[in-house]
């Protein structure tokens, strides 16, 4: 597994409660970018509409060697999900506080493009000083017994 892009931030400001790897719908000059890592999924979410899930503000930056057509590189992607997945996740998005977050894309074994989404809680802020003091402490005691 090739990981092309992370979104280290999501681990801070949410509670992952369940992951799903999709497929992504791409043009070729994307996958091209993709493989020039190319990718941000720093403001990126997903969201179910009509019974598709597509992940919004993810940016590709356009192949620099692409001589036509190059697609928007802010547009809303497809992505491909079962349909249990699907009807899964449209349920517990419905409930308040959770959200689906892009936290990985990367390129499988057989050199397919996919993302691994987060079904995601929002941490207060007392949740995030709790987990930076549990870290520090951590962090403490590992220099403590070397």
């Amino acid at each position: 597994m090739q990981v092309i892009a992370e979104n280290r931030r999501a681990r801070h400001d949410f509670f992952i409660e369940d992951t799903f790897e999709a497929g992504i719908v791409l043009e070729g000059s994307e996958v091209k970018s993709l493989r020039d890592h190319q990718v941000s999924i720093k403001e990126a979410y997903c969201m179910i509409e009509a019974g598709e899930a597509f992940v919004v503000g993810m940016r590709i930056a356009p192949y620099s060697k692409a001589t036509i057509d190059v697609p928007d590189s802010i547009r809303k992607r497809k992505l491909l999900l079962h349909h249990q997945e699907l009807k899964k996740l449209f349920g517990k998005t419905q409930r308040r506080g959770f959200t689906l977050i892009p936290l990985k894309v990367y390129f499988n074994k057989r050199g397919i493009a996919k993302l691994l989404v987060g079904l995601c809680r929002g941490k207060k802020t007392i949740d995030k000083r709790d987990e930076l003091k549990r870290r520090d402490m951590d962090r403490e005691r590992r220099r403590m017994a070397l």
